[in-house]
């Protein structure tokens, strides 16, 4: 089941917090809860990416995308995403995750998050999210520019381009 309370929290928290410029980084504290884990008593892989959802919509919501996107009528949808399970995470530890903005292109904007247990990094996830309208797609740089912002985006990072190159060449629809 989708964590709703816990994301209602982070909504509440994220809504009192100040507020932070486009590219910083949303950093949120949580707690891997008996119910989040898999058969290996870790953290389960999917419930990884659920978690990483608690860290992008307070992002949104304290940099104020979310009154842009709802203004418009725009919906945010994730496109693709590479991820990284390099530490075990079991029932009770704390995380800290970090989630931020690292750039767009014409269709999609980057997303780099990760959860850390002390100085080390257990996961991190790279996304990218499609804004969406009833006609279609809508340029990052749309709505970049509609939050008061500088519509051009920084350079992308060299590990960040080369994900986006490589996932290019994947085939799609798959082969069957």
């Amino acid at each position: 089941m989708y964590p709703y309370l816990r994301l209602l929290k982070e909504i509440v928290k994220a809504r009192r917090a100040p507020r932070l410029g486009l590219l910083d980084t949303h950093i949120s504290q949580h707690i891997c809860w008996p119910w989040d884990i898999d058969p290996w008593l870790e953290l389960n892989n999917g419930r990884t990416l659920t978690l990483f959802d608690l860290g992008r919509v307070p992002l949104g919501i304290r940099t104020g995308l979310d009154k842009v996107v709802l203004k418009h009528r725009w919906g945010m949808a994730i496109a693709g995403n590479s991820t990284r399970y390099r530490k075990r995470v079991t029932a009770f530890q704390r995380v800290t995750m970090r989630s931020r903005c690292v750039g767009w292109d014409a269709r999609f904007i980057y997303l780099e998050q990760s959860m850390w247990r002390g100085e080390t990094c257990t996961s991190q996830m790279l996304a990218r999210s499609a804004f969406t309208s009833k006609s279609g797609m809508v340029p990052p740089a749309t709505v970049i520019a509609a939050m008061g912002e500088n519509p051009e985006s920084p350079a992308l990072p060299g590990w960040v381009q080369a994900w986006i190159a490589a996932d290019a060449t994947r085939p799609w629809p798959p082969e069957s």
